[in-house]
């Protein structure tokens, strides 16, 4: 396998199982060189810290940007996740579009939202930035709170596999030419996700056991992992069977863990399932 360089663009949380701390590691664990460009710093993550510092690096990238160009610096792969401002996508999807190799795979994580809700930091017209971005990608990742804002489809918590598929395809039309929906579930024992590829107009799912924990971070492992799969030749349906099945794997060692954080998931313990998965690859 020829070593690739992959970017990975998302905050840093000093504390707290996501973003960077969370890509990074599962990146390199996947025997890929992963840079970074953090979007900001974060004392800890926002979901139930309170009085968390946060320091927003928008105005570095553009200088960061033009060193790289200036050393000639291509990447395999670039994977955006959490970004902080509209003056930020648009840095963003210009590093997008002119920061690959021939050949790189632009995956797209819009986390801005979840369980039917924007984060209260972003508006619609953060949304309407994001959309944009999603344009450029090759791989679209977001969960179903996210595609409904994107599209203007109404949010269920009770759906059915045509509502899936309207919103995969509604999601593509965005210009994404392959969308993989997180968070999927059409019964109460299986969860996974369902993915639409607008250039064969397949769609394909994957689902294992539903575990009745639920961890902060786990759609940043599942989105690095499934870039760290496909990095390593696996196809998408491939990847995102490994994904889905080392997420559960995260949630399941954090829970047999009496002492585990509340904060995050303890997926530094289930390396060790990833390696043995991708030791064919």
């Amino acid at each position: 396998m020829a070593y690739k360089k992959i970017l990975t663009i998302q905050d840093i949380s000093c504390v707290g199982q996501c973003s960077l701390t969370v890509a990074l590691p599962i990146l390199s664990a996947c025997g890929l060189e992963t840079c970074i460009l953090p979007s900001a710093v974060l004392s800890t993550h926002t979901a139930g810290f309170s009085g968390f510092t946060f320091r927003d690096l928008t105005d570095d990238m553009p200088a960061i940007q033009a060193h790289w160009q200036k050393e000639g610096i291509k990447f395999s792969a670039i994977y955006t996740g959490y970004l902080g401002s509209l003056k930020q996508i648009g840095y963003v999807k210009n590093i997008l579009e002119t920061m690959g190799t021939e050949d790189c795979i632009r995956v797209v994580a819009p986390a801005m939202a979840d369980n039917g809700q924007l984060y209260s930091i972003f508006d619609m017209e953060y949304v309407e930035g994001m959309k944009d971005l999603c344009g450029v990608a090759d791989i679209l990742v977001p969960n179903i709170t996210e595609a409904c804002l994107m599209t203007g489809r109404e949010y269920r918590t009770a759906y059915d596999e045509d509502y899936i598929r309207d919103l995969l395809q509604a999601v593509a039309a965005l210009g994404a030419k392959k969308v993989v929906l997180t968070g999927v579930s059409f019964t109460p024992d299986t969860l996974g996700c369902m993915a639409y590829d607008s250039e064969t107009g397949e769609f394909f799912s994957y689902f294992n056991h539903r575990d009745g924990a639920s961890y902060h971070g786990t759609g940043d492992i599942f989105a690095a992992t499934t870039l760290g799969g496909m990095m390593r030749g696996l196809s998408l349906y491939e990847a995102l069977t490994l994904a889905v099945d080392f997420t559960l794997e995260t949630i399941l060692v954090t829970r047999s863990d009496p002492d585990a954080a509340w904060y995050g998931v303890e997926f530094e313990r289930a390396l060790p399932m990833l390696y043995r998965r991708l030791g064919d690859a």
